[in-house]
């Protein structure tokens, strides 16, 4: 099917993008506008993004299954890529703002294009102020953030270096008066250096879905959490020590538990998908 790019009349514009203090002068649309009665959340992060960074959006985004939310990313490898794929996969509306022109010839990153196209296939959007053949520049994603931070009604963070470009986003949102939520992750990692100072300044700290539907103001019980997974207690006294993806050996000294017994363990809480092991240290999933 032919999902061609279409230029907005200035009365189509999503009204949020507006009322920004730059508003774009153009803007082109390729495939389906959600509805504006739909809350967005802007979704992005680093571009080397961690197994953690990975299985955080995973499990934040699955949350949102069956709210009226709009994931918004900007196309790019990584967090950005992730949150699109997630948004499919659990059938949640979803648009991209990539740094380019919406041309397939052109769009960026190309690595992208088939995810693009199954964007729109499914009911989103592309939508770019840049004319369709325009191909990206280092100046045209600073441009680009604005729009994801101007249509979102809030910005989540996963994953940031500490000079981090993400960071723009953040920036522009608190300038537009929305709300920035972040991800905490470990203190030895630089992939979470930068969201860490993000909470440090009063960004909200996000743990799980629900804290992330509380700011867009939906009203919702509390997401499973540890004490609520029904696990015989062996499992769950290892399951509450992930509290940070750690390796076998680690987990085995902090729980002071043999590790042919540990492995046992581990292997029961593999099987329910409730924790994942990769590059040797061991994750929970939710």
């Amino acid at each position: 099917m032919e999902y061609p790019i279409r230029k907005l009349q200035t009365s189509e514009f999503p009204k949020a993008l507006l009322e920004i203090a730059d508003p774009p002068k153009q803007l082109f649309v390729r495939g389906t506008l959600p509805s504006e009665d739909l809350t967005y959340l802007a979704i992005v992060g680093s571009r080397k993004h961690t197994p953690y960074g990975r299985d955080a959006c995973d499990m934040l985004i699955r949350g949102l299954a069956g709210y009226p939310v709009c994931i918004v990313s900007g196309l790019a490898l990584g967090i950005d890529s992730i949150a699109h794929k997630t948004a499919l996969k659990y059938k949640l509306p979803t648009i991209s703002f990539p740094g380019s022109g919406l041309d397939p010839s052109v769009l960026y990153p190309a690595s992208n294009r088939e995810l693009a196209e199954d964007i729109v296939a499914y009911g989103g959007a592309l939508i770019s102020e840049f004319d369709p053949s325009f191909r990206a520049a280092q100046w045209t994603f600073p441009a680009r953030n604005r729009l994801m931070a101007g249509i979102a009604d809030a910005v989540l963070i996963i994953e940031a270096e500490e000079k981090s470009g993400t960071l723009i986003t953040a920036r522009l949102a608190l300038d537009y008066n929305k709300d920035v939520l972040a991800v905490p992750g470990s203190i030895f990692s630089e992939n979470s250096a930068g969201t860490n100072r993000l909470i440090r300044e009063g960004a909200t700290p996000v743990r799980n879905s629900a804290d992330i539907l509380e700011v867009l103001g939906f009203k919702t019980e509390e997401v499973i959490e540890s004490k609520n997974l029904s696990l015989p207690e062996s499992e769950q006294r290892v399951y509450n020590a992930l509290r940070e993806p750690i390796s076998r050996d680690d987990l085995a000294y902090e729980l002071d538990m043999p590790i042919h017994l540990l492995n046992i363990e581990l292997t029961k809480l593999e099987l329910k998908e409730i924790i994942r092991e990769e590059l040797g240290k061991i994750y929970r999933v939710r």
